[in-house]
């Protein structure tokens, strides 16, 4: 019966049961207790290398150990027959394995030289080893020979032989001389790979009596030494230059034949003058980069790991200057055998079947020869079961005690391969090997792998069961791999919990319960971000990490990979870094890395440590003319922060010493700058570097650089001419510095005439002075002025022409017919006749205009004495407006025309007056007297008449407890009335009144007053909160009350389909002290109180309990929307007085609003 199997090479540390094909794997554990009654074939575990040189001085250790159950016997073959280790007493076998030890210290080495092999065997099989070819190490001594002095002409090629003696392992070759001394080699000289010294060509100090060739045997530790041999050159007769020919090897092509897996090396040695140089290429393709190197000058190449494909041609060349020379090198690439697919160890269950497999290859195709127990197949019993194929044994339905141990022989000329399998047939019942219980535990989103790592024979089948109820089959998110163990992808917190692997075959099951834990990722929330911090000053990194809960993490921070330093500046925190004081080696790479037993989680910023930078050094001063000279500097040290710019300044040490000044700025990439100077001029340079953190110090000063003195390359600035009074020219400028003045003596050339006059310039000098005043000028006229520099070598450029003026004075004349045009009450425009400008005796500043009032038109107002107004009209102007003049009055006004120094003389006087006007609003709006249904008003006139006072207009209305307003009454009086009654009023009723005087022009502003009527009873203040007190309550309850009862009865009479009687109601419940409002009063318009029901503005509650008003100056608008108080033609008031839209005559006493006590109250009167 087939069965899935898997090979394995042995027994390992684990016991794992493996189900796939039939090549799956089964490993047997070496768990004391599994292995206990559990039978197992031989196998090879430790032998020596195939080919063992030993050292003569040494003991000869033979490695040969195996492992099996019960634990194998050893014994040996040395050169094909039985080595009988008991009978010699040089032999001993170490205890426990097959090793040998052979003891040569007395006897000859030779006599133990061969080939050994040895056997492990057991009940269960036989294994053996490889042949191990037992050599002694030889380093013999170089025969004796006598070398002649070499002797050669210079430029010839030569070679010097070395011929070592045949030693076992081959020695290395070196060339020295006397001194021990390697000799030193090149391009020209070289050693071969044979030990040969090839000169390509020789010169004179070649010459030399010690080139000695040393051959050292690496097993014995030993060097031996050839007889020096002598090179004499000659330069008598030289060889000249030629082209490359090859010294080795000879001819135009060779061969060479390497092994796979080993290292190609290819060598070309040229000879030529000039010495040539080598080169290499592979025909027809690409020499292999990354296991290629070249050696020895690029005479040698070497190839690494020779695979069949680094079979080809190989052309190396050498060239010179008169030509060159190739040789073409045919590689060929053999094989000794190398294993494909080496047989592995089967463990079959009785009447299974298994497959041994040994798959080779090598050039040439090696032979595979099959063994069982060390017996050749051929050779062996025979067996029904076994079916031999080449490289294949196929053994079917095996049956107990057909354990054996099969060997692979694969061969070809180059070498073998030899390996052992066994086969051993078991019958086992499972066995789960993962201890029960384990927790495992992961991190989400990576993959978990719960083991079920189990034995049996036949292999058991291994299933999961996830909470002891779901069961899991192949597929995402699960793999169950062929060991048994079970992969979670990408594990999610819900596949946390209980999982239960079930091993099972013919012969039994076994459970093993596992845990799974899936925990939070570690992750750095917020990572140290990049610094640059300047010396001196504190860096920090933030590392805020978050982590699973339940897993400890643990912080670590690294500089440049490494620990941080031990200094106490370094101050770590829970999530954080802090460098004090910050120094240059504290620049590098930060690492905050936070570890978990499950994860870890990192993240790295650099710190770079600025500072300001050093100052420029080793100033230079190159190029030198009168007027520039060419500075270079050495930067310093930047410490990380380009520098950006560099500044130049310089010291004026004739006239300004200890004061630097800056002159240029260069980039910061510049190192040199060209300087323009000025004569004249003691210099001395220095430099200054700007970063990012500041300028650096100065440098030191360069050596002082002095210009010769010169003529001034330019004239003074800022030249003006005015004059400070009549009859005079101030001529001013701003001085030259002395930087500026190119050489001693400066002085300054002052040149001045009259302009248009074409007259001579007149002139005056002058020094250490930045003005000079010319006497004698006519008043206010231009001149044309200059002024030049000069000093002892000479004037400075042609200076430019400036214009200024000569002192002025009082204007002569004074403005003409005057002429005044009166626009309206409070507007003229007055007109005049322009002065002569030559009658002005400067610059025109423009005319002022001086009018007073004189006083007012109306024959009964007194004088009074009035200010005097001025009005400025700048410019050459003729007219100009005068507002806000008063109406009704006579003005008096004059004109002067005004220039920079004053006033000029007054025109003649001219009077006006102006016509009537609106009137001022009355000055007193006051009530007198108040009763149950009257007021008494009296008023005073107003302050400014502006005309004939014609009369004053009177308006009133009512205002009820909602703040309604009733409608608007008119009365006009005439202007000697100051007081009325007015009667037929409602009792306890607010009023408001409007008052306003005229005259022929019309109505002046309003003044506005409020008062209240009296009542029998006095009404409480509107500043006295009425809804604390005692009768108050308990007229709001009898209210409530009655309202309850009028609402139930009007309940009633609906359900019975009436109407109710409101108005009989109303009579037969009416108070005795309240009194109805008369229908011919009429409803009040919305009153609004901007107050929110406060008392209203100026009252106040007489002692004899009656409200009046207090005198106010409120304005109709005051209880508006901001419009004017205005009335329209029919006398009524224009607007609403709250905003609010008045209400019908029918509506005014049914608002079912009480915003007040007061309001809830008067709405039954």
């Amino acid at each position: 019966m087939d069965r899935n199997r898997k090979w394995v090479p042995g027994l390992g540390a684990a016991l794992l049961i493996l189900l796939c094909h039939v090549t799956s794997a089964l490993e047997v554990p070496l768990d004391p207790k599994v292995l206990e009654g559990l039978p197992q074939p031989p196998t090879i575990t430790l032998q020596s290398p195939k080919d063992y040189i030993f050292d003569p001085r040494e003991n000869i250790v033979i490695h040969c150990e195996a492992k099996g159950k019960p634990t194998p016997s050893f014994s040996w073959t040395r050169n094909g027959t039985h080595f009988d280790v008991e009978k010699d007493s040089n032999v001993l076998t170490k205890p426990g394995s097959g090793t040998l030890v052979i003891d040569i210290s007395g006897e000859k080495a030779e006599a133990y030289e061969g080939t050994y092999q040895c056997t492990a065997h057991n009940e269960h099989g036989t294994a053996v080893s490889n042949n191990i070819v037992i050599r002694q190490s030889r380093s013999p001594l170089w025969s004796k020979e006598r070398n002649e002095a070499i002797t050669v002409q210079m430029g010839v090629s030569l070679v010097l032989q070395c011929r070592p003696p045949a030693g076992l392992p081959p020695p290395v070759i070196f060339w020295m001389d006397n001194n021990f001394q390697r000799l030193p080699l090149d391009k020209r000289v070289s050693q071969a790979l044979n030990g040969d010294l090839y000169f390509s060509n020789v010169l004179p100090e070649d010459t030399r009596s010690d080139y000695i060739c040393y051959a050292r045997f690496p097993h014995t530790q030993t060097i031996q030494q050839k007889q020096p041999i002598s090179v004499i050159v000659l330069n008598n007769s030289p060889e000249g230059e030629r082209p490359p020919g090859f010294m080795m090897p000879l001819g135009p092509a060779s061969a060479k034949m390497v092994l796979r897996g080993e290292t190609l090396e290819l060598e070309c040695i040229a000879e030529g003058l000039p010495t040539p140089d080598i080169s290499w290429q592979k025909d027809g393709g690409e020499l292999p980069s990354s296991r290629m190197s070249f050696h020895n000058f690029k005479k040698t190449l070497m190839i690494s790991d020779v695979n069949e494909a680094d079979a080809g041609d190989y052309r190396c060349s050498a060239t010179n200057n008169l030509g060159n020379a190739h040789h073409m090198i045919k590689v060929s690439v053999k094989a000794a055998p190398f294993w494909v697919s080496a047989p592995r160890n089967l463990i079959l269950a009785p009447n299974e079947t298994g497959i041994l497999t040994c798959r080779v290859n090598g050039e040439p195709k090696p032979k595979i020869t099959w063994f069982v127990n060390g017996i050749r197949l051929e050779n062996a019993p025979e067996d029904h079961s076994r079916k031999v194929e080449d490289d294949t044994v196929i053994l079917s339905n095996v049956q107990t005690g057909s354990s054996a141990v099969y060997q692979c022989n694969a061969s070809n000329e180059f070498g073998y391969l030899m390996a052992n399998a066994f086969v051993s047939v078991l019958a086992e019942a499972p066995r789960v090997l993962t201890p029960p219980n384990q927790v495992y535990q992961v991190i989400a989103n990576h993959p978990a792998l719960l083991h079920c790592a189990s034995f049996g024979s036949p292999i058991p089948t291994i299933t999961w069961f996830k909470d002891s109820q779901t069961s899991i089959r192949n597929g995402d998110p699960y793999v169950i791999h062929e060991n048994g163990t079970l992969e979670i992808h990408v594990a999610q917190p819900l596949n946390s919990g209980k999982y239960t692997c079930i091993a099972t075959n013919n012969l039994g099951i076994r459970e093993n319960h596992v845990f799974l834990e899936v925990k939070e990722p570690t992750r750095i929330l917020k990572q140290p971000e990049y610094k640059v911090v300047q010396r001196g000053m504190s860096a920090m990194f933030e590392c805020k990490v978050k982590h699973d809960p339940s897993l400890i993490p643990t912080m670590t921070w690294l500089k440049d990979s490494g620990e941080l330093p031990d200094d106490e500046r370094f101050v770590v925190d829970t999530d954080s870094l802090t460098i004090k004081d910050v120094t240059d080696e504290d620049e590098g790479t930060y690492t905050c890395i936070m570890n978990t037993t499950l994860d870890r989680d990192s993240a790295s910023a650099m710190l770079t440590v600025v500072e300001k930078p050093d100052p420029p050094t080793d100033l230079e001063l190159t190029d030198q003319t009168e007027r520039s000279v060419q500075l270079t500097w050495i930067p310093g040290d930047d410490h990380n922060s380009p520098t950006e710019r560099f500044l130049i300044q310089y010291e004026d040490l004739l006239h300004q010493p200890g004061v630097w000044v800056n002159l240029s700025e260069v980039a910061g990439t510049s190192t040199t700058a060209r300087l323009s100077l000025s004569p004249y001029i003691y210099y001395s340079f220095r430099v200054l570097a700007l970063n990012r953190v500041g300028y650096s110090r100065p440098s030191q000063p360069s050596r002082q650089y002095r210009t010769n003195p010169a003529a001034p390359d330019e004239n003074p600035s800022d030249v003006k001419g005015v004059g400070t009074e009549p009859g005079n020219l101030v001529i001013s400028w701003t001085p030259l510095t002395g930087f500026k003045s190119n050489g001693p003596g400066l002085e300054y050339k002052v040149l001045w005439r009259q302009k248009d006059t074409d007259g001579e310039w007149s002139s005056r000098s002058v020094a250490n002075v930045s003005q000079c005043v010319v006497s004698g000028t006519p008043t206010f006229q231009p001149y044309e002025i200059k002024v030049q520099a000069f000093n002892d070598y000479g004037s400075g450029p042609e200076p430019e022409v400036m214009i200024g003026y000569s002192g002025e004075d009082l204007p002569l004349s004074a403005p003409e017919s005057l002429q005044v045009m009166v626009h309206n009450s409070t507007l003229a425009e007055v007109h005049w006749e322009p002065v002569s400008i030559p009658s002005v005796r400067g610059k025109l500043q423009g005319y002022k205009v001086y009018y007073r009032r004189e006083r007012g038109l109306h024959a009964t107002e007194e004088e009074t004495d009035q200010e005097e107004q001025v009005l400025t009209f700048s410019g050459n102007r003729s007219e100009g407006r005068l507002p806000g003049l008063q109406p009704y009055s006579l003005y008096n006004l004059f004109i002067r025309v005004v220039n920079s120094k004053g006033e000029g003389p007054q025109s003649s006087s001219k009077t006006f007056e102006t016509p009537e006007g609106v009137p001022g609003p009355p000055s007193f709006l006051n009530v007198t007297t108040s009763s149950l249904d009257s007021l008494t008003l009296q008023w005073g006139p107003p302050m400014n008449n502006n005309g004939r006072l014609a009369g004053y207009t009177l308006k009133y209305q009512p205002v009820n407890n909602t703040n309604e307003l009733g409608p608007v009454k008119v009365m006009m009086f005439l202007a000697n009335e100051t007081t009325t009654t007015l009667g037929n009023l409602n009792s306890s009723m607010l009023y408001k009144f409007y008052l306003s005087a005229k005259t022929i022009k019309g109505s002046g502003p309003i003044v506005t007053e409020e008062a209240f009527t009296v009542i029998d009873t006095a009404v409480p203040s509107r500043q006295v909160d009425i809804a604390t007190q005692g009768w108050f309550i308990g007229l709001m309850c009898a209210i409530a009350l009655l309202i309850l009862v009028l609402l139930i009865v009007c309940f009633i009479k609906r359900n019975k389909g009436g109407k109710y009687p409101v108005k009989e109601k109303e009579d037969a419940h009416q108070d005795p002290e309240i009194q109805p409002m008369k229908e011919d009063d009429g409803t009040f318009g919305e009153y609004s109180d901007t107050e929110d029901h406060k008392p209203l503005k100026g009252s106040r509650t007489p002692s004899n309990g009656t409200v009046r008003r207090d005198e106010s100056d409120d304005s109709l608008v005051d209880y508006g929307e901001g419009g004017d108080g205005q009335f329209n033609e029919d006398g009524s008031f224009i607007g609403q007085y709250s905003g609010k839209k008045e209400k019908d005559t029918h509506e005014g006493n049914e608002s079912s609003e009480a915003p007040s006590p007061v309001n809830a109250m008067n709405s039954f009167v």
